[in-house]
């Protein structure tokens, strides 16, 4: 599909901007010899490894569709106002996060987008957007990245 295209070639070029940016970050002469260029560079070969996945998945399934017609492209520009409603609710989210704190505001950001997207699955959606929060949060903590607390007394 059209859209899948625009999507692999728009992660390529995010890809090629990000390591490009990475090469920007100085380089310590003491301390840990990865130095703070590992991590950036992570990302950007994770997201080199799902544009390849994404572009496996259209070579696939361009064997296995049939031709396509005017009507699937009409049904995805049909469906833009989730795109929109999404990036809305990314806005409502980048408000709310110094208030509401990272692991309330993710939470609840998490859970519309999988309530939304993975219907009527409350439990692994609940569980999903705890789990992600809080274990993320974990993470950073013990990285010694500061992020917003919020209302949450920790």
């Amino acid at each position: 599909m059209m859209t899948d295209r625009v999507i692999f070639v728009c992660t390529i070029i995010i890809a090629a901007v990000y390591f490009y940016a990475t090469t920007l970050i100085p380089s310590l002469e003491i301390g840990d010899p990865l130095g703070p260029k590992a991590f950036p560079r992570l990302l950007g070969v994770c997201l080199l490894i799902a544009a390849g996945l994404l572009f496996l998945e259209m070579w696939k399934e361009r064997k296995l569709r049939t031709p396509q017609t005017d009507s699937d492209e009409a049904v995805v520009w049909q469906h833009g106002w989730v795109i929109v409603s999404v990036a809305v609710w990314t806005g409502i989210y980048y408000l709310a996060f110094d208030r509401l704190g990272y692991i309330l505001a993710t939470s609840l950001y998490l859970l519309a987008l999988t309530a939304w997207f993975n219907r009527g699955k409350w439990t692994a959606n609940v569980l999903t957007s705890l789990l992600f929060s809080g274990l993320s949060y974990w993470m950073f903590v013990t990285l010694d990245v500061n992020l917003p607390k919020g209302v949450l007394p920790f």
